[in-house]
Parts: C-alpha cells; sequence; structure tokens
C-alpha cells in the first residue's frame, strides 16, 4: 500500500468522527437551552471538538478491533452515544 492510499483510508477512517464532533458542538451552541451551564469544563469550541474527535476516534478504533473490519452500524451508534455523553460530559450537563 503506498503512501497516498494509507492517508486515503486514515482520512475516510476518522472523516465520521470529525463531522460528527463538529456538528455537535456548533449544533449544541446554536441550540445552548439544551445543554446550558454555567461553567463548562472546555470553554472555546474547538477544544471540545478535539476532545470529541479524540474520543470518536477511539471508539472507530475499537470497533474497528473488535469487528475485524470498519463500517458496522454498532460502531456508528457508539459513536454517536460516546460523542453526546461526552459533550454532556464537557458542558457538565448533569448541573444544567
Amino acid at each position: 500500500m503506498s503512501a497516498y492510499l494509507l492517508i486515503n483510508h486514515l482520512l475516510n477512517f476518522m472523516a465520521p468522527a470529525a463531522l460528527l464532533a463538529l456538528l455537535l458542538v456548533l449544533l449544541a451552541r446554536l441550540f445552548f437551552g439544551f445543554f446550558s451551564s454555567k461553567r463548562p469544563f472546555a470553554k472555546s469550541w474547538w477544544v471540545q471538538v478535539t476532545i470529541i474527535f479524540v474520543a470518536n476516534v477511539l471508539i472507530l478504533t475499537a470497533g474497528l478491533l473488535f469487528f475485524g473490519h470498519d463500517g458496522k452500524m454498532l460502531t456508528y451508534g457508539a459513536l454517536v452515544l460516546g460523542a453526546a455523553l461526552c459533550q454532556w460530559l464537557l458542558l457538565r450537563g448533569w448541573k444544567a
């Protein structure tokens, strides 16, 4: 496998994690009343996106290792739940 193909595979593997992290943070800021807290752990949006992205990549990697290939719907379901839980923790949703 050439370096171009390896980078292409890695970027396509991480694309759902990046898109979900970005959309989750932007939509949470747009509808801030649902996830409001007086003092969130991560104040800036790019820190939240980075933390959620890393968590999402770890979830996708765990799904890849568990199932043997990526793209399983159970992995994507775990990706959504993990991202939502991470965002809830970052915004201190239990104190809202």
